[in-house]
């Protein structure tokens, strides 16, 4: 499978912005830097340019998530990555991606921006919000370049299981590239799609799997995430990605978190979201104000309530905020919300059981 001939003829032809050479223990003065840092310690080196593509970064995120480093590419959050794959595959005004909704907004809001079309194949809502595969292949078109999964999925908290996976790359081998976008694996407690890449028939070649450390690992300010892929798109993305796209401090912190007890760590804390998962879903489902609570493989929880506008009016009362999706009618009255501190969860319980006594 050449996965090139998927992409934009443009992109292809692009010839990417060369940059200053940056050779160690050579004096730079190719690259219009300050030859001196800025006053006080915490800005000591910021006055030179950061790797072009933090090379010790992408090696210790191969390891991390099982590849070879010619298959990963750091990305400012893997919502860059999305942006990057649509205006890297999508030509304006011709082509179109897949979703399958409710799903993550983004997906649709960059194919916009890049003037795609956006053609859907809605979750089953009467199975749980379950991926409807047929559908999804039955909706693709010979310009449908790029279908996005998202499992879990955000905000119905869903997974779709590595046979799905399989089954769309293989009913779109060479007409799509199919995107997983695993931002909450870590909480899923299944295999992850990086799985597939072992198989030495190259099958799942036009496969493309996106992780972010903004979750498990507690690193949302940090805007850290991973395009993991094929050496070729790695290699296409690359070159549309912005020069110095990862600014110091967050390769550092990055490499810092992904030390061996920093890892460990992370792990304990999504095993107690797990626990806090589990018991704040139990209590959610003994109130009265609840209709229902989703099966979660995800650090948050869809919730339905009997009234969200006044679930919301009364938890704002309480300086508490949940996430409600009034423009999407498949989920009226319901709201994504995240597993919180044991302290956190329990302030939710007492104000829905105080709303609840009132009224």
């Amino acid at each position: 499978m050449n996965i090139e001939n998927l992409a934009r003829r443009e992109i292809l032809e692009l010839r990417p912005y060369e940059t200053a050479k940056q050779v160690p223990g050579l004096v730079r003065l190719n690259a219009n830097e300050a030859p001196w840092p800025a006053d006080g310690s915490a800005a000591d080196g910021l006055n030179r340019y950061p790797e072009i593509r933090p090379l010790e970064l992408h090696a210790r995120l191969a390891a991390h998530y099982g590849v070879s480093p010619d298959m990963i590419l750091a990305t400012r959050g893997s919502s860059e990555a999305i942006d990057l794959l649509i205006r890297a595959f999508c030509r304006a005004g011709m082509d179109s991606i897949m979703v399958s909704p409710p799903t993550f907004a983004m997906y649709r809001v960059y194919a916009d921006i890049q003037g795609a079309r956006t053609l859907t194949a809605p979750l089953l809502a009467n199975d749980e919000f379950a991926l409807d595969i047929a559908s999804v292949l039955e909706g693709c078109t010979a310009e449908t370049k790029l279908v996005f999964i998202c499992s879990p999925n955000n905000p119905t908290g869903g997974l779709v299981p590595l046979s799905a996976v399989q089954e769309l790359c293989l009913g779109r081998a060479d007409r799509s590239v199919v995107v997983v976008d695993e931002a909450y694996a870590e909480f899923s407690e299944a295999p992850s799609a990086v799985s597939l890449f072992g198989d030495d028939s190259g099958r799942y070649d036009n496969l493309v799997v996106l992780r972010t450390l903004s979750k498990a690992h507690s690193l949302a300010g940090a805007r850290c995430g991973a395009v993991i892929a094929c050496p070729a798109v790695v290699k296409l993305l690359s070159g549309i990605l912005a020069p110095y796209a990862l600014a110091t401090p967050v390769v550092d912190c990055v490499l810092h978190s992904l030390e061996p007890a920093n890892v460990e760590r992370a792990q304990t804390a999504v095993g107690n979201i797990l626990r806090e998962r589990e018991r704040l879903g139990l209590a959610l489902r003994q109130c009265p104000e609840v209709v229902k609570v989703w099966p979660s493989r995800s650090n948050f929880l869809l919730v339905e309530f009997q009234d969200l506008p006044e679930v919301e009016r009364r938890l704002r009362a309480h300086r508490i905020l949940i996430r409600e999706f009034g423009r999407d009618v498949s989920l009226r009255n319901c709201a994504r919300i995240s597993v919180g501190k044991p302290q956190e969860n329990d302030l939710l319980l007492a104000a829905l059981d105080a709303s609840a006594q009132r009224s």
